[in-house]
Order: structure tokens, then sequence, then C-alpha cells
């Protein structure tokens, strides 16, 4: 019997991420002056968070099924999902190696993280979150591509 994906693991967090996006494209689409103040800084942090967050979860969910998937470190999840084609490696590397960097850096420096630039990321990769959504909707729509199943 193939390894089962749950779908009560990943829809919740998928529609997160979706949710998390929507706040961040308003924030990103804010003038850098008031991207800058307090409140839309903070509010940017904690939604891309979240959505990272949900990101590595989902991919760790997924690698968790498939021989030597499994992975601890949020760069070696990123990495795995490329490798094992859950997403094209080129993307893994590109996008997610980075989108474990900034998850780590909003989790432990978190101070360090300039406004300015926080908001330029958010002009410029939120669509790598697009891209990993589509990637997973095609996972869970054909989970035997990947020797699974889903339940």
């Amino acid at each position: 019997m193939s390894p089962a994906l749950e779908r009560e693991v990943l829809l919740p967090r998928l529609d997160g991420i979706r949710k998390n996006l929507q706040r961040l494209t308003a924030l990103a689409a804010l003038p850098i002056e008031q991207f800058c103040t307090e409140d839309p800084y903070a509010l940017a942090q904690h939604h891309l968070r979240l959505a990272l967050e949900g990101v590595f979860h989902i991919g760790s969910h997924i690698l968790s099924r498939l021989p030597g998937g499994r992975a601890v470190e949020y760069k070696e999840i990123a990495r795995k999902l490329g490798a094992l084609g859950v997403v094209p490696r080129d993307f893994s590397e590109r996008a997610l190696v980075a989108m474990a960097g900034m998850r780590n850096m909003l989790v432990h420096q978190y101070a360090d993280i300039d406004a300015k630039r926080l908001h330029t990321i958010l002009n410029t990769h939120l669509g790598d979150f697009d891209f990993f959504l589509t990637a997973i909707k095609n996972v869970i729509a054909q989970p035997n591509q990947l020797g699974l199943t889903i339940q």
C-alpha cells in the first residue's frame, strides 16, 4: 500500500498560505513610507512567517511519505522537495532555499530585517508562493506520480 498524504493536514495549510498571501499582497502595495511604519511592517513579518511555516510544514508532510524524504532543517526540506520531484529542482534551489533562509531570519534574527528590504522582497517574490501552491495542488490531484495516495 502506498503511503498516504492526509488532506486534513494539507488543505488547511494551503488555505492559510492563501490567506497570508492576500494580506501580504495588500501590504506590498502600500507606499514604502507607509509600509515602513510599525504596524504594516510588523504585520508583513507576521504573515510572511506564517506563510513560510505553512510551506515547510506541507513540504515536511509530503517528504515524510517518500523514501529518503525525511528532513529536519528547512533548507534540507527545500532541497529534498526538488530532488524527489515534488517541485522542480531549479525552483527548490532558487526559491525554496531562499524562503527557508527568510523563515529562519524571521524567527531568529527578526530585529535585523530591514523594512525596505522586506518591502522589496514582498514586491518581487510573492509569486514563488503561487508556484509552490500550484505544485502542491498537482501533487494532491495526482499523488500516484510520486508513488503516494491521499486520504
